[in-house]
C-alpha cells in the first residue's frame, strides 16, 4: 500500500533493516514532528500507517520491540496500533508475539487501484502488450524520492526482488524514475537533487549529480530512458513518459528484461514504438 506524503513533509518510507540493534538516526516517527501543533492532523492514524509500512517482504513478521526500533515509535504506541489493527482484522500474531499483516490489508490497495483511473486503465494495456510481446511491463508514478508501481504484468522473473503493485524503488537509478525526474518542474527537480543519496546498488549505478543531470537532459531530448544494470546486475529497462492533458508527465511505462537476452538496441528498435503507443493510449484516459 503506497502512502502519499505531503510535499512539505518528508515521505513516510521505511528502509532501515529490522536486524539492526539500534534505532536508525532518522526514523519514520520523526517525520511526524513537522505536524506538531496542527489541530487537524490525526497523529494516531499517522502512527498506524507507519506501523503498517514497517512490514516488508524481508520482514513480514516482527515483535513489538522490533517494530518500535524500526519505526521510532514507543513500544506503547506500537502496541496500541497493533491492537487496533488486530481488532479490525488487518494484522495478527499467530504465536502471540510476532505480528504480521492479514489478507484484509489487500482491500485497501484494491480500493486504490479500483478508484484510480490511471491504474485501472493501465492494467489491461499492459496485459495486452505482455500477451503479444511476451515481456514484462509496468506503470509507475513518483512519490517523494521513489517510484511506486501502480500496474504491472510479468511473463518471467526478471528481477531478484518480487515487484508488485505498491512496490517502491529509488528514482535515480531506474528507467521509470529517471523519466519522471527528467520532466519535473525545475524547482522540484532541484529540491530532489539537493537531498538525494546516490546509494550504489551495482558498479554501474550513477555516482554523481553531474552524471545524473546529464542523464536527465538526454532523456528530455530523446523522450525515453534506458537504465543498464544500475539497480540490479543483469537487469536492463526502457521507459517513456505518460502525459496529462496539460502536458505534464504524470506517470511512466516501462519494459524490463534480462541484459544478456535483450540489448539496448533491441529495446530501441523493437519495443520503444510499442511503449510510446501504449503511453499515448493511456494518456487518453486522463482527459
Amino acid at each position: 500500500m503506497a502512502l502519499v506524503a505531503s510535499p512539505s513533509a518528508p515521505p513516510l518510507t521505511l528502509n532501515a533493516p529490522v536486524s539492526l540493534p539500534d534505532a536508525p538516526k532518522t526514523t519514520p516517527a520523526a517525520s511526524l514532528d513537522v505536524y506538531t501543533g496542527d489541530p487537524n492532523f490525526m497523529t494516531s492514524l499517522a502512527r498506524g500507517l507507519i506501523v503498517i509500512q514497517a512490514f516488508t517482504q524481508q520482514s513480514p513478521q516482527m515483535t513489538i520491540s522490533q517494530l518500535s526500533i524500526r519505526t521510532g515509535l514507543s513500544r506503547a504506541a506500537v502496541r496500541r496500533c497493533l491492537y487496533t489493527l488486530t481488532k479490525l482484522g488487518f494484522a495478527g500474531a499467530e504465536d502471540g508475539s510476532r505480528y504480521s499483516l492479514r489478507p484484509r490489508m489487500l482491500t485497501l490497495s484494491h480500493t486504490y487501484t479500483a478508484s484510480n483511473t490511471l491504474s485501472s486503465a493501465a492494467q489491461p494495456i499492459l496485459e495486452r502488450m505482455s500477451s503479444a510481446l511476451r515481456e514484462s511491463f509496468s506503470v509507475a508514478t513518483l512519490d517523494g524520492e521513489d517510484i511506486v508501481y501502480i500496474a504491472r504484468t510479468t511473463v518471467s522473473r526478471v528481477m531478484a526482488v518480487d515487484l508488485h503493485i505498491g512496490s517502491r524503488l529509488p528514482a535515480y537509478c531506474t528507467s521509470m524514475g529517471r523519466v519522471l525526474l527528467a520532466y519535473l518542474p525545475a524547482d522540484q527537480l532541484e529540491s530532489y537533487l539537493s537531498k538525494v543519496v546516490l546509494t550504489p546498488f551495482t558498479t554501474r549505478t550513477v555516482n554523481s549529480l553531474e552524471k545524473l543531470r546529464l542523464h536527465l537532459r538526454n532523456i528530455r531530448r530523446s523522450g525515453y530512458a534506458i537504465c543498464d544494470q544500475e539497480y540490479e546486475v543483469g537487469l536492463r529497462s526502457l521507459a517513456v513518459p505518460v502525459y496529462s492533458p496539460s502536458g505534464r508527465a504524470v506517470a511512466t511505462i516501462n519494459l524490463s528484461g534480462n541484459a544478456q537476452r535483450m540489448t539496448a538496441m533491441d529495446m530501441q528498435t523493437r519495443f520503444l514504438p510499442h511503449l510510446r503507443n501504449a503511453a499515448n493510449e493511456l494518456s487518453v484516459f486522463l482527459r
